[in-house]
């Protein structure tokens, strides 16, 4: 019968019983199924992950102003990764760098909750904050 047609007898899901085959212009099943994976990948929501670095010893009106960016990437739905970059001997203020990244989870508690507390990484003390969903 696809012969006659011109077509092609395409198998559709072949762990059916019986199997089932249709009668259909392969190429075109082709395009529309590569279309359809397009169509559902770009529905598909893609993280973005926003950056912010402190100093261990970042004075207040440095803060705030990193502050108001963050609060802005948090509105616009990306996730923010604040982190206190530790150089040379400023090390020994570990404690500074946390109070500082913990005073930020508190300041944008109600723009995002924290995935991950402060961490020491190397020279790096970072935080995860994600945005909450809008309602």
């Amino acid at each position: 019968m696809a012969d006659e047609q011109g077509l092609d007898l395409v198998e559709i899901s072949p762990n059916a019983n019986p199997p089932v085959c249709k009668i259909m212009d392969y190429k075109k099943f082709l395009y529309e199924q590569k279309k359809r994976e397009k169509a559902l990948k770009s529905k598909a929501t893609k993280v973005v992950v926003k950056e912010i670095r402190f100093g261990p010893n970042t004075d207040d009106h440095d803060y705030e102003f990193k502050k108001k960016h963050a609060i802005k990437f948090l509105k616009d739905g990306a996730k923010l990764k604040a982190f206190v970059f530790f150089k040379g001997r400023s090390i020994v203020f570990k404690e500074q760098g946390q109070i500082l990244l913990l005073r930020l989870a508190q300041d944008l508690e109600e723009y995002g909750k924290v995935e991950q507390m402060p961490k020491l990484e190397g020279k790096r003390m970072i935080m995860f904050i994600s945005p909450k969903k809008n309602k």
